[in-house]
């Protein structure tokens, strides 16, 4: 295992370890920068989680780590740039660099904010984000053109920050002046301003651009000051024909205390949502996770992931990223049943599937009648369907093979057991068979949950 994959490997067990909220404010974003001469320097985005994580989590990393590498190492935390390279400045004590008694340090250019991981080349397009990744492209080779503003909206964790970054990172590699910044550092940058007195310098930073991308545009409502400002640098950048991007948590209409004049004006080009991706997408995500990660995983293994974690991108990622990271920990191949353990906390059994609406949804699937599917008839296209809902009715319904024999009129359990143990070896082997096995239960836990409610 080379450092990389130890590094994903004890990402997986701190998320295992820690509190939900401290591991995604402290921890999820940390790189691994360098290990060399068993020294692992890790990255994190600024100075204050540098700090909680050297005074706190210093020797939990280095034990993990050593163990994992089966070598001593010694772990210190670096600041990074936004393009991830660590920055003399702002490391940690330990591996700070001298720069010679001068304390200032080379001016960041403004395109340098983005970070270079997020491009359209490594976002996977699906029918919940193809109308926004459309959009974000068509900005990003015609910017102030296509459509300005952009206003892209949707859930935590969906690809907006990634689509956003792409957008900045491909108009700065055709020379163009970039500046992404988030809603909460606009307010930073403008109250510090006005305490000292730069405003026109503030002024000068964002209207002096070709192409301006905010995040989170949605926490400027409600903040007077923020708003009027904001509403003056729209103006300028819009009347100068320069790109305007923004992301939100909701679209323009619903935020309630989002001034009317700033609320016509981000509905003055184009507005689109990204949904939670569907099972394909989240299928085709673990799928270039996997093969990035150099992580040797089944089909099924893959699938049983996409299947239970329906939420949104970082939370996909994330499971794939403690699946392995258990296997690896304890030495153990990935399996269904490793997957369920690893994520035992995080994947609830959704609603308890009835049987007969198994039995049902098998049947509709396949297009015949509950009656046909327990009868007699023995032909391909009724016998198959039926030792699936055999196979259904054993592993969501946890019924007996007596039972599920009664349920499908009157077989005796040996013949069930038959049913179960081909459809388990044909899904090993047959992907259109899985693929139908893994839409039923999607079906099956829609419908419950639906009835639940």
């Amino acid at each position: 295992m080379n450092a990389q994959q130890a590094w994903q490997a004890t990402l997986g067990q701190l998320q295992m370890d820690m509190p939900k909220a401290a591991f995604d404010t402290w921890v999820r974003d940390a790189r691994l920068i360098s290990c060399e001469d068993g020294i692992c320097t890790i990255g994190v985005n600024n100075a204050y989680a540098r700090d909680w994580l050297a005074d706190r989590l210093s020797s939990t990393v280095q034990r993990i780590l050593s163990g994992i590498l089966d070598k001593d190492i010694e772990v210190n935390f670096a600041v990074m740039q936004h393009g991830g390279e660590q920055t003399d400045a702002e490391a940690a004590p330990s591996v700070r660099k001298s720069n010679g008694g001068n304390g200032s340090t080379p001016a960041q250019s403004i395109s340098s904010r983005l970070n270079r991981r997020y491009t359209f080349a490594n976002f996977v397009v699906g029918p919940s984000n193809r109308l926004a990744h459309a959009a974000c492209m068509a900005v990003a080779e015609n910017p102030a053109q296509a459509y300005n503003p952009l206003f892209l909206y949707g859930g935590v964790g969906l690809g907006k920050t990634h689509l956003l970054q792409a957008i900045g990172n491909y108009c700065a590699d055709q020379g163009l002046s970039v500046l992404y910044v988030s809603s909460e550092e606009f307010t930073n940058d403008l109250i510090n301003a006005i305490r000292k007195h730069t405003t026109q310098a503030f002024r000068e930073k964002y209207r002096r651009i070709d192409v301006l991308l905010i995040d989170d545009i949605q926490f400027i409502a409600g903040k007077e000051s923020t708003q009027e400002e904001f509403f003056h640098t729209f103006n300028t950048l819009h009347g100068q024909d320069k790109q305007i991007v923004m992301t939100s948590d909701r679209p323009p209409k619903a935020m309630n205390t989002l001034e009317e004049r700033l609320r016509s004006r981000f509905e003055w080009g184009l507005t689109a949502d990204i949904q939670p991706p569907d099972f394909e997408t989240r299928l085709a995500i673990l799928r270039y996770k996997a093969e990035r990660g150099n992580y040797v995983l089944d089909d099924s293994v893959l699938e049983l992931i996409a299947r239970r974690i329906n939420s949104n991108i970082r939370e996909l990622e994330g499971a794939l990223t403690r699946v392995v990271a258990f296997a690896n920990l304890r030495n153990m191949p990935i399996t269904l049943d490793l997957v369920d353990a690893a994520l035992a906390d995080l994947l609830p059994r959704h609603v308890e599937v009835e049987p007969r609406s198994i039995i049902r949804t098998v049947a509709d699937h396949f297009g015949i009648t509950v009656e046909r599917l327990l009868s007699r008839e023995r032909s391909r296209r009724v016998a198959v369907p039926r030792q699936i809902a055999m196979y259904l009715l054993r592993e969501e319904a946890n019924l007996s093979l007596p039972q599920i024999g009664e349920m499908l009129g009157g077989r005796d359990h040996t013949t069930v057991m038959y049913g179960c143990d081909k459809v388990a070896d044909l899904m090993e082997r047959d992907v259109r068979l899985r693929r139908q096995v893994v839409s039923l239960r999607e079906n099956l836990y829609g419908e419950s949950s639906r009835l639940a409610v």
